[in-house]
């Protein structure tokens, strides 16, 4: 773990960097403002995120330790199989997270937090939110584990996978011709990012877009619908990381205390986010009614 740790270091700065130098150059060059409060924002959650380290409970937990003395196999990065397993494998893992993240509440009331932002750049990339470690998301990666792989090893994969994604949330980026077809593109990932009902719930993929077209989730960017960045609801995205962080679980445990029954408590936790007892809700499916769009 230590050299997971200094690699960690070692590329903080340059996104940090990155972002910083992208937001002075979007605020010299367009009209729009850029959003230094949500740049701020960013920030914030990052350091929280970072002092949250420090709780010896991470995606390598001890049940995950456990399972590894379990295994079935032994994987060695030696072996270009082993490598080719572990990258197709997380990424296969990943993007069935991913979905889940945006499909079902209690996933969701986590990951919202990243796609709070407004606007779409670089600083958005690591506003990750504070309480996914704790929702069971190493739940989707013990596979992984169970086929040899040590849970550091998963960690690091994950970790560079994640890195990988920094440079695709970029507005100003354009579609990048075949690599649509196969890469996660700043293109899909804006699409990924937009709340337009013709682009909800679509492109999850981590460093391909494969599994997105596998399985009937890939949207391509469209000239015609301009990618309107932030949440379903609320429209304005707060700057405040504390009401980022902990405002939907707070949501979800009054929706919870309101339950009538032990189907609507399970709907509330697992159901699509924006689901409502009395169907007056805003889950994916009732928008693309509302705006006449097709499903996907």
């Amino acid at each position: 773990m230590q050299a997971f740790a200094t690699l960690y270091l070692v590329i903080l700065p340059l996104v940090l960097a990155a972002a910083l130098i992208e937001g002075i150059w979007q605020s010299r060059t367009r009209a729009e403002a850029y959003d230094w409060k949500s740049w701020a924002c960013s920030i914030a959650d990052l350091a929280g995120r970072r002092l949250l380290a420090f709780i010896p409970y991470t995606l390598a937990a001890p049940w995950l330790d456990w399972m590894y003395e379990y295994r079935l196999f032994t994987q060695s990065l030696d072996s270009v199989w082993s490598v080719a397993l572990l990258f197709v494998g997380l990424e296969f893992f990943y993007y069935w997270f991913h979905r889940a993240s945006h499909t079902v509440r209690w996933f969701w009331s986590s990951h919202s937090v990243h796609h709070s932002p407004n606007q779409f750049n670089f600083a958005a990339a690591y506003r990750l939110g504070w309480i996914g470690r704790f929702t069971g998301t190493s739940f989707f990666f013990a596979p992984l584990v169970l086929l040899g792989f040590t849970p550091q090893t998963v960690l690091t994969a994950l970790f560079l996978n994640l890195l990988y994604q920094f440079w695709i949330h970029a507005d100003w980026i354009p579609r990048l011709g075949w690599l649509e077809y196969v890469l996660n593109t700043p293109s899909a990932h804006r699409v990924h990012h937009a709340r337009n009902p013709e682009y909800l719930d679509a492109n999850f993929g981590g460093v391909l877009i494969v599994f997105d077209r596998l399985f009937g989730t890939y949207v391509a960017e469209r000239e015609a619908v301009k990618c309107d960045f932030g949440l379903v609801s609320p429209v304005v995205s707060s700057h405040n990381p504390l009401v980022l962080n902990f405002g939907p679980w707070i949501g979800l445990a009054k929706d919870l205390a309101s339950a009538k029954s032990m189907r609507e408590a399970w709907m509330y936790l697992f159901g699509p986010p924006g689901w409502r007892a009395d169907g007056a809700g805003l889950t994916t499916t009732e928008i693309r009614r509302a705006h006449a769009v097709p499903a996907e």
